[in-house]
């Protein structure tokens, strides 16, 4: 991980590679930085090896689409990609993140998966969420207990899981798509040139959420747990 302590963030999206916290939440963390909040990503691996990337290339586009996303912080817990595992030395590395940051809200991939590599990611979140509130421990930071983990879906399976909630993101969904298309070595070398493209099934997916609650464009989210409103205003 980066050498330099990270800020106290608001947000933090915990993504198993580069490029899946841009493709799961790239309209959120705009609308969440316009709003003046402080949001953070931490990629778990490098994502490499990958066909048509390397360490060097994946740098270069992860700093492009850092940059797209005005990302108070960035970083890299340097996990093994493909062999991701919810082991306990990784648990620690993700509970002392938190510890530092101190998140309101965690973002993780969703719980069902056919990505090892995300499922592995999801358990570690939440293991390390309890974790970090641990005292009397040799971990780096303070106890804290993060008030909440929500669930991005970032899935590899044809299903149709009911969110807690969908986040318009009519305003930011070109953002979001800049931001996606820095990983060119993903989304542009090597994959169909022709519709639908990766990108059009992105665009399109927000749509299809944007559609489910009357918006142009939207990003979904699950919880395990209920969701309190302070009233039914924000509703109206």
């Amino acid at each position: 991980m980066e050498k330099t302590a990270p800020p106290t963030l608001d947000l933090l999206i915990v993504a198993p590679h580069p490029d899946d916290a841009e493709i799961s939440v790239g309209g959120t963390i705009l609308k969440s930085k316009a709003q003046g909040l402080t949001v953070g990503v931490l990629e778990l691996t490098s994502g490499e090896p990958t066909p048509h990337g390397s360490l060097e290339i994946r740098a270069r586009e992860t700093a492009a689409a850092t940059e797209v996303l005005q990302l108070d912080w960035r970083g890299n817990l340097g996990l093994p990609n493909r062999s991701l595992e919810p082991t306990l030395s990784a648990r620690r590395a993700l509970a002392e993140v938190f510890r530092l940051t101190r998140p309101k809200i965690i973002f993780a991939p969703y719980w069902e998966d056919a990505h090892p590599d995300h499922l592995a990611a999801t358990e570690l979140v939440d293991a390390a969420k309890f974790w970090a509130k641990l005292s009397k421990s040799d971990m780096a930071g303070e106890p804290y207990s993060p008030p909440r983990v929500l669930y991005y879906f970032s899935i590899h399976l044809r299903i149709h899981p009911k969110p807690a909630f969908v986040v318009d993101i009519s305003d930011q969904i070109q953002g979001k798509l800049q931001a996606i298309a820095c990983y060119e070595s993903q989304f542009v070398t090597g994959r169909q040139p022709t519709f639908p493209t990766a990108l059009d099934d992105i665009r399109d997916r927000a749509r299809y959420w944007g559609w489910s609650i009357g918006k142009k464009f939207g990003e979904p989210f699950a919880s395990r747990e209920e969701i309190g409103l302070p009233g039914v205003a924000g509703l109206l």
